[in-house]
């Protein structure tokens, strides 16, 4: 066929558009397959451990850390980075101060090891490397431990063969140290999967750990308020509320909160409808009380910081606004949570557990990884106040509650039928007050002394 002279300068240019088109469809995913891939940011962390600089690991975990809270939190810490020189400087002026010999203790989990540093007053920081405790080996074992200590019912065996496992890797690399140089206190600065971790109740197969030292959760050394004890004088204000709405009743909460504003310490209880946030700074306006205990239903879960929260009996205070408390105009010494919960495992769960003291303004803050039965936390606070009236530190207290419970868990058990006691409450006298699922949530964060 014969075609007429204009036909083939048409069917060039439409060639060439067609093969122009299709080179525009295909450059886009050619210049993304020929892009330089963007590297990670390096782990300044495992580089300085992978040079043996454990000083220079320990100050980039808490730039690390520090800005992980922040994240978190959703503002800055004025807070300066201390280097583990200056960090040991501090713990001996502070072991010097309280009588006791505390150690800062990091524990980082990896995808191929568990990497563990030691400060202390007396030198050089300390590093081990545990190769058994990959990711897969250390999450296995956390969550079988977890699943024995928050079950009343589990048997001994569901939670002490995980935990002395878990006490092998985390503890018995570095206790050797602990015992040379007389440690009595320890103070965990945890990475995540850890923070939610009931340390109390790891076991060196004749002891829980918590049979051996104190024991504190920080985020960061550099978070913490390294001020004095709380003092002996100072007066309690005690909320909370036996029934809400939309939320399981706490049938314990009017006698916890009444008993522990009386003899040997004195202060203000409010319950039900008092316990209003509004009442909580109205109160706190007219008289600095140095320990605020609220006995009500919290939640650390999963999401941002605004997903966690303090339930009142009118409204639910954010974790993200924790300051509305105005806990730290004055210093609030010491912040009690009986009855919250934590999403176990979950890294901003974790973070929110982890950092409440911090964020609420307060030197310290006790609070349970679960909620744990009402003649449980009725007795363990009741322990725990008693002990706080004489004990040279927050960690000592806690420690003695907690001792008790393991150790003369009978004569708990005989108090609890007490007929002033709620029926509910009473029903519970027969449980094994000795398990870890009635005493190793209760966690102290922040400042122990």
């Amino acid at each position: 066929m014969k075609y007429p002279q204009w036909f083939l300068p048409i069917v060039l240019i439409a060639f060439l558009i067609t093969v122009g088109c299709s080179r525009s469809n295909v450059s886009p995913n050619l210049a993304v397959a020929q892009a330089p891939l963007v590297k990670p940011a390096p782990d300044l962390v495992a580089q300085a451990l992978d040079r043996s600089d454990v000083a220079e690991a320990v100050r980039q975990i808490e730039l690390r850390w520090k800005k992980q809270y922040e994240d978190y939190f959703q503002g800055k810490f004025t807070t300066q980075v201390l280097p583990a020189a200056e960090i040991a400087q501090s713990l001996a002026q502070i072991n010097q101060r309280t009588g006791r010999k505390s150690a800062l203790f990091y524990a980082i989990p990896g995808a191929k090891h568990l990497d563990l540093m030691l400060v202390t007053a007396q030198g050089q920081p300390i590093h081990r490397r545990i190769t058994a405790a990959n990711r897969p080996a250390l999450n296995q074992r956390i969550r079988a431990f977890r699943m024995g200590v928050v079950r009343d019912d589990s048997d001994p065996d569901d939670y002490l063969v995980p935990g002395q496992q878990l006490y092998r890797w985390i503890i018995t690399p570095l206790e050797a140290q602990l015992q040379a140089e007389g440690i009595n206190q320890i103070i965990f600065c945890l990475g995540s999967g850890l923070r939610s971790l009931p340390l109390a109740a790891l076991h060196d197969g004749q002891k829980f750990l918590i049979e051996k030292y104190n024991l504190a959760i920080i985020p960061a050394f550099n978070l913490l308020d390294r001020q004095s004890r709380t003092s002996a004088n100072t007066e309690i204000l005690a909320m909370g509320a036996s029934t809400f709405s939309n939320k399981p009743p706490l049938p314990g909460v009017p006698l916890e909160i009444s008993s522990i504003t009386q003899t040997p310490w004195q202060g203000t209880s409010l319950l039900n409808q008092e316990f209003t946030l509004k009442n909580l700074v109205a109160h706190r306006q007219k008289t600095p009380y140095g320990i605020v205990h609220l006995a009500t239903h919290a939640e650390f879960t999963s999401g941002d910081v605004n997903q966690s929260y303090i339930q009142f009996w009118d409204q639910q205070l954010k974790l993200g606004q924790l300051q509305e408390l105005g806990l730290q105009n004055p210093p609030v010494q010491l912040l009690v949570l009986s009855a919250c919960r934590t999403a176990l495992g979950d890294t901003k769960a974790e973070m929110g557990f982890a950092g409440l003291a911090v964020k609420a303004g307060s030197k310290a803050a006790i609070a349970s990884l679960w909620s744990v039965g009402d003649a449980s936390t009725l007795m363990l606070m009741k322990e725990f106040y008693r002990a706080l009236k004489s004990a040279p530190m927050k960690a000592d207290a806690l420690r003695e509650a907690q001792l008790e419970m393991i150790r003369n868990s009978d004569r708990i058990r005989a108090q609890v039928r007490d007929r002033r006691f709620p029926e509910e409450v009473r029903a519970l006298a027969d449980q094994n007050l000795a398990h870890p699922y009635h005493w190793a949530a209760f966690t102290l964060i922040g400042n122990p002394w």
